[in-house]
Parts: C-alpha cells; sequence; structure tokens
C-alpha cells in the first residue's frame, strides 16, 4: 500500500474510533457474523485471527463464544480499544502479517481488504493461506460491484481513505487462485454509491499428493 494511503488510513481510523465503537451494528453485519461462527462451530475451530479489527466488536463476540481470538489493526486507537475489551490485539499493517505459519484455524477479515491495492491483494491473500493450518477457513467481507481503485470524492473521512472495489466475477476470480470458495454472496445494502457487499467464505486449498511424489519417497504418510 502506498504510504501516504497508509498513513490517512491510520489517521482517520485513530479519529473514528471511539465513534465507530459507540455505533450501531447494521443487522446484516450480525447475521454474516453469526452463520461464519455456526461454520467454525460446526468444524471445531479455535483460533481465530480477525484482519482489520476496529474496535474489537466482532473480536469480543467470537471470544466470548469460546474462541481464541487475536486482533490486528493499523490504528492503535482501535487496537487500546481492543485491548479494554480483553482482547489479545496488535498494531499490525496487513500488508505485512508477522505470524508465524500454521497460526489460525481461520481468519475473519470485514470490510479491511478493501484498503489493500489491487497488485497488493494476491500477494496478501497468499499471506493469509499460509497463516492458515490444514482446512483452515477464512471469512472475506468488502464492498464491491464495479472495478474502482482510489479515494472517494464523497468520503466524508478526513483524510480521505483509499479504496479498492471488484466486480463480483473479478473478485472471485482474484480468490480463487489461492482459495476454494464455499460460498459467495451479493447482499443489497443502503449506499449512497450503490455498491452492493460480497460476503466469500474460503477454504484453505488442500495439497495435492500425487502416485509419483509418493512412490519417490517425496511425502511421507
Amino acid at each position: 500500500m502506498h504510504s501516504q494511503f497508509r498513513d490517512d488510513l491510520r489517521k482517520t481510523y485513530d479519529l473514528q474510533a471511539s465513534q465507530r465503537d459507540a455505533s450501531p451494528i447494521q443487522e446484516w453485519k450480525v447475521e454474516e457474523r453469526a452463520s461464519f461462527l455456526s461454520l467454525l462451530q460446526k468444524e471445531n475451530k479455535h483460533k481465530l485471527l480477525e484482519i482489520g479489527s476496529g474496535p474489537g466488536r466482532d473480536g469480543e463476540f467470537f471470544q466470548k463464544q469460546g474462541l481464541q481470538v487475536t486482533c490486528i489493526d493499523l490504528s492503535s486507537e482501535m487496537i487500546r480499544l481492543c485491548r479494554q475489551k480483553g482482547l489479545t490485539a496488535h498494531v499490525m499493517d496487513m500488508a505485512n502479517l508477522t505470524f508465524p505459519a500454521n497460526s489460525f484455524d481461520a481468519v475473519y477479515a470485514l470490510n479491511s481488504l478493501l484498503h489493500l491495492t489491487k497488485t497488493e491483494l494476491p500477494t496478501i491473500l497468499s499471506q493469509i493461506d499460509s497463516l492458515l493450518k490444514s482446512n483452515g477457513v477464512f471469512f472475506m467481507g468488502v464492498y464491491g460491484g464495479d472495478d474502482f481503485e482510489g479515494t472517494l470524492e464523497d468520503d466524508p473521512s478526513d483524510p480521505k481513505r483509499f479504496f479498492s472495489y471488484f466486480t463480483d466475477e473479478h473478485i472471485q476470480k482474484v480468490v480463487s487462485q489461492v482459495f476454494d470458495i464455499l460460498s459467495f454472496k451479493q447482499i443489497p445494502v443502503e449506499r449512497s454509491d450503490n455498491r452492493h457487499f460480497q460476503s466469500l467464505v474460503l477454504r484453505k486449498r488442500q495439497l495435492k499428493v500425487s502416485d509419483s511424489d509418493i512412490e519417490g519417497g517425496r511425502v511421507h504418510l
């Protein structure tokens, strides 16, 4: 991410942290969160990384359901609010995830990855893949519907934030280079720009082992 975009994003979310913590959560977001929790519980997942956690309201929800949650956010103010809720939280740029490989059973990213440039996103998806344990799952939620990259004229934030949006077809093509798509949903939401929400539940792709690999001793069963 361009350093100026990153600095502007940090400043904006530092300023908005308390306001966002106090604002009501939209019902469709509550439903998406609950649906992902059901999958985690069904598959007995325990360790969850939230990328772009904001003030930690989703992280707190998952932690209260018995998950071991780690939150990251670019904003130190957001992380301060996460820690007030008893969450393990780190100031960290999502463009440089520094956790060891295979650290988490699941990853949750709601409206955070849309702040990456289009050229960065594939690299970050690969980083997320490396953090997931075998058979790990990943919720990725972003706004989209058209292909766009830059700041928005009508963004009320100061400084203005950087966004990248994808068509439904394009975002699925990008993520499918790394993950298997378990589900894709287009959710209509009230927005002045008429963009919709894109809900993706993804699965870490399983390593396919050939007979020749086994016979050659490259894979031990």
